[in-house]
């Protein structure tokens, strides 16, 4: 593939990473901290739970975009997650491979085993570190779209 495609890709890839990111801000505006002592109606749980589907969704973007980006640096993707964020590290994207390893891990748990013991550090991760980090990448990646 020429560098050419891999900027349409790019391109496809940020436009899909930016409503993703929206969702997930959207999501934020109103949300406030989940009392993990309340005991929530179903009706009360439905802004939590389209947090959580809607940070998955967005974490699963945000990797899509690193691999066409790293396609795009590289021409060949990392054999491993942590490779992968190594270089968009490197790359400048990201500021904390640790941290994205902990939000890739808090959406599997959410996939898999989505434990009530867990949920208020998950909502206070997502609304807090997580939120700060998806948005300075977004920022970074919108700053390498408005260059090109």
């Amino acid at each position: 593939m020429i560098e050419k495609d891999y900027l349409i890709l790019l391109k496809q890839a940020q436009i899909k990473l930016h409503r993703s990111f929206l969702l997930v801000e959207a999501s934020l505006q109103d949300l406030i901290r989940y009392d993990m002592t309340k005991n929530y109606t179903p009706k009360e749980l439905e802004p939590y739970d389209a947090l959580s589907d809607r940070f998955i969704r967005c974490i699963e973007v945000f990797v899509r975009y690193f691999k066409t980006y790293e396609y795009y640096n590289y021409a060949v993707a990392s054999d491993t997650f942590r490779d992968g964020l190594n270089k968009m590290a490197t790359l400048g994207l990201i500021t904390d491979v640790t941290l994205w390893m902990r939000m890739r891990d808090t959406r599997n748990k959410i996939v898999h085993d989505y434990l009530p013991e867990h949920t208020q550090a998950m909502f206070d991760n997502i609304m807090g570190d997580f939120f700060i980090e998806l948005k300075q990448t977004k920022l970074k990646i919108d700053q390498f779209h408005a260059q090109l």
